[in-house]
């Protein structure tokens, strides 16, 4: 080959374009439904770090790889599978014999593709890979940098979805690299540590173009190790995807001849901007539909059955079959469909941190058996389920003895040990059988119907049992924790997984493409919630975000219809001592409850939305709205603090110029008022007390 050529790929909704250059090297140089948003100046198709090669100049980046501009373009291979269109994009390494299968597929009639690559050495020389990306998109040209905004989200333990927005600009700074005929060596970068996928950050991100307001959105689908960035090359913006890296994870992989390695997936959905918001909200469209299509199909994405549980500000791991009960009966009064046992049933009255691992009721909380309480939760029409935190052995645990040393996480011929647990290894046959009994006991003697799989530790970059990197042992982990999950549905495609790490600290869809709920946080103080739940449908498909529900005896109305609130545009985490409230106080329940169960239909095919901007920590007025097919809902929560004004305007893009009905949904006894303003697009809610909300139904 010695001119240019290109081809193009993909559907109405998302399209892609090649560039293969003159020395036959392969680059992205459009993407996007109508016009690219890339430009003709594109980097390689991946990049790849080999030990001894390195990079061509000094810098912290993913880019600028010696494979990356040595790997030739051989062909490409387009397919289809089921709902997807797929292809395959096949480059090579001459001096080497290293290959690399670029893979991306794309859901029919979304606006977002998913990519992976695949390696394989092909040569007589080892080598060592020390990162590769997932994707990689250079010369973002829709705006530059200096029309660039890029958003990105803090996560951490009681406070999660913390997103910002900030000009790229501002944080790459403008040095003239054109002067110094240099490119730049740095980046705007966020990471995972540990095995804590969300644990610091989200592996969620964006960019939105200032003037266009068209917004790329991306994720990263790992649950350890994982990497983006955004950069400047040659003036223009670029975005590289990865999973885990030597520099960041401790990951590095021996590719010996005929071995071969394929790295985690990662997404990019786009958004327009047809109503002239800011696109964010279209990209998390398309990305919440690829979500969607992502995932294992199972009932309860369409079915949203309310949930009890006993733990948050109520039992709090200590459940008990006297205490048990009364809360049964009154959750199926307020109408839970599921009723789930949290942490503690396994273990006597004190100290069973550390003892984990057997998963066998206690005797001492239960003296008539868990069956006993199991059995009143059926007769209430209601699902059983219990916790679990399979990956872990309380380091006082029998099993800590009785497994194989190589069924746990070691590291330089020690166990690995954090929070008084050990960690096992799902690679294991042993750790498998071991687990794999555990569920299917579960099932089979007390007939639960779920399972809340939690995960409280963050034993660090993996382990090196087996002679590799400790983040390549990690992400073989991961990987039959993966397989394992699988495993479970297929033998009990009925059972319901949620995915729990201290609340939030590993909610990316590598595990939610199985698992089908994710508890948003453990943040019991009820107030700060708005900020959490309104910000999860930006990371999380609404259906799948489970926030809690507390109401309590000792609060007021207004108190616990905020409560309430904070649940019912997404999954409802019920708890609460309801069974200590009075008529009126269970009515309250009685009624959101109804409320939700009847919208909830709408929810598994609504769009989130935000129309007061995404939410800040301490913004005393947060919404939340869900775009459906017929009727919009949105979420108002007005926080108590410092005096704010008692009016807010929401603005509501999709139905400018629509005659909508509007009406408030819950609390039915309400304080509030609102207004709707069709030409402005324009939605007024007054809420004149401090620590209120309510929820609106508009269409």
């Amino acid at each position: 080959m010695t001119d240019e050529s290109t081809f193009s790929w993909g559907h109405a909704a998302l399209r892609v374009d090649f560039l293969i250059d003159a020395q036959r090297r392969a680059r992205i140089v459009g993407l996007g439904p109508d016009s690219p948003v890339v430009a003709s100046e594109g980097l390689p198709l991946v990049e790849v770090l080999v030990a001894g090669h390195g990079r061509w100049a000094a810098t912290e980046r993913a880019i600028g790889t010696v494979f990356g501009e040595r790997l030739a373009y051989q062909g490409h291979e387009e397919s289809r599978d089921g709902g997807w269109l797929c292809l395959r994009v096949d480059l090579v390494d001459q001096d080497t014999g290293l290959i690399a299968q670029v893979h991306l597929r794309t859901p029919d009639g979304v606006g977002a593709v998913q990519s992976w690559v695949r390696l394989a050495n092909q040569g007589e020389q080892s080598l060592v890979v020390e990162s590769v990306t997932s994707m990689v998109l250079g010369g973002i040209a829709d705006g530059g940098v200096v029309g660039l905004d890029v958003w990105h989200a803090d996560n951490e333990w009681l406070a999660e979805g913390r997103w910002q927005r900030r000009a790229l600009r501002e944080v790459l700074v403008d040095m003239n690299f054109g002067r110094h005929r240099q490119q730049a060596r740095s980046s705007f970068s966020r990471t995972s540590q540990g095995t804590w996928s969300t644990g610091r950050h989200l592996p969620t991100g964006a960019l939105t173009a200032r003037e266009s307001g068209r917004t790329l959105m991306w994720q990263v689908e790992n649950p350890g190790g994982w990497r983006w960035e955004v950069g400047e090359y040659s003036g223009i913006a670029y975005l590289a995807l990865l999973g885990p890296t030597d520099r960041d994870h401790q990951w590095r992989q021996s590719l010996h001849p005929g071995g071969e390695l394929t790295t985690v997936p990662a997404a990019i959905a786009i958004g327009a901007s047809p109503d002239g918001g800011d696109g964010f909200a279209e990209a998390a469209a398309a990305m919440t539909a690829y979500r969607r299509a992502l995932r294992r199909p199972h009932q309860d994405h369409t079915a949203l059955p309310v949930i009890f549980n006993d733990f948050m500000n109520t039992l709090m791991g200590d459940p008990t079959t006297e205490r048990l009960l009364p809360l049964i009966d009154a959750a199926a009064e307020a109408g839970a469909e599921y009723f789930v046992i949290d942490a503690g049933w396994y273990a006597g009255e004190e100290g069973w941190w550390d003892t984990v691992g057997a998963w066998e009721e206690s005797a001492t909380r239960f003296p008539g058996g868990l069956i006993e309480v199991v059995e009143r939760i059926r007769a209430r029409g209601m699902v059983p389920g219990l916790w679990l935190e399979p990956e872990v052995v309380g380091v006082r645990s029998p099993l800590a003895e009785a497994l194989p040393e190589a069924a746990f996480f070691r590291r330089d011929d020690e166990r690995v040990v954090d929070n008084g647990r050990y960690h096992l290894d799902l690679r294991h046959p042993a750790v498998v059988a071991h687990l794999d009994g555990v569920v299917d006991r579960l099932v089979a003697d007390y007939g639960v119907g779920y399972l809340k799989l939690d995960y409280n530790v963050n034993p660090g970059p993996g382990t090196d049992l087996y002679g590799g990197s400790p983040g390549a042992g990690l992400l073989g982990h991961q990987r039959a924790l993966l397989d394992w999950l699988d495993g479970v549905l297929d033998r009990h495609p009925g059972l319901t997984l949620e995915n729990c790490a201290s609340g939030g600290m590993r909610s990316d869809y590598a595990m939610l493409s199985r698992l089908q709920l994710q508890s948003t946080s453990d943040q019991q103080e009820h107030y700060r919630y708005p900020a959490i739940a309104a910000a999860a449908p930006a990371a999380i498909a609404p259906e799948q975000a489970a926030s809690w529900a507390y109401p309590q005896p000792e609060f007021g109305v207004e108190e616990n219809a905020f409560v309430l609130c904070n649940a019912l545009l997404g999954r409802v985490h019920l708890s609460g001592h309801l069974d200590r409230m009075t008529p009126e106080q269970r009515a309250l329940v009685f009624d959101a409850i109804a409320v939700y169960k009847r919208i909830r239909t709408d929810i598994p095919a609504s769009s989130p939305f935000w129309p007061l901007g995404l939410p800040g920590w301490t913004d005393p007025w947060i919404a939340l709205g869900l775009r459906g097919a017929a009727t919009t809902y949105v979420t108002v929560w007005r926080r108590p603090g410092e005096e704010s004004a008692a009016e807010q305007t929401l603005l509501i893009p999709h139905l400018r110029g629509r005659d909508v009905e509007v009406r408030v949904l819950f609390p039915q006894d309400t304080k509030s008022s609102i207004g709707w303003s069709p030409a402005a697009g324009e939605l007024t809610v007054q809420l004149p007390v401090l620590g209120t909300a309510c929820l609106i139904a508009m269409g």
